[in-house]
């Protein structure tokens, strides 16, 4: 399992990446590794949308199961990847490159603090694997 230290975490398996007052979001490699081959990605908030954290604002669908994708910090998002609509399994190969999955303008950048970091985060998934 990948855990960049770049970014953090969430307890629902989100991933956050800071640049500025804007932020990438996605799902972690554990998060995909459990749901197997990803079929399909549907977004429910479009650009411009205020998310608030915790609101689900995506679904990925699997082979296995389906999952509501939330969000880890308040925000206006600015992108969804549309690209995943066509290559959803790049989910499974690049859950931290070129499968995020929304960027948003953060609103409460404080939210960050209550995320895990790298170290926690591994130690979380492997407490779960157990």
């Amino acid at each position: 399992m990948k855990y960049p230290s770049d970014v953090k975490y969430t307890k629902n398996d989100e991933w956050v990446r800071v640049e500025g007052e804007n932020a990438t979001v996605g799902i972690s490699d554990y998060a995909q590794d459990q749901l197997s081959d990803i079929v399909y990605v549907d977004f429910s908030a479009a650009p411009g949308a205020n998310v608030a954290q915790g609101a689900t604002f995506a679904g990925v669908e699997s082979v296995k199961a389906a999952a509501d994708i939330y969000m880890p910090v308040d925000g206006e998002v600015i992108e969804v990847n549309s690209a995943l609509a066509q290559k959803p399994e790049a989910i499974n190969s690049d859950p931290y490159g070129e499968a995020w999955l929304a960027k948003v303008k953060l609103t409460n950048p404080s939210q960050l603090d209550s995320l895990m970091d790298a170290a926690a985060y591994g130690a979380y998934c492997k407490e779960r694997s157990a």
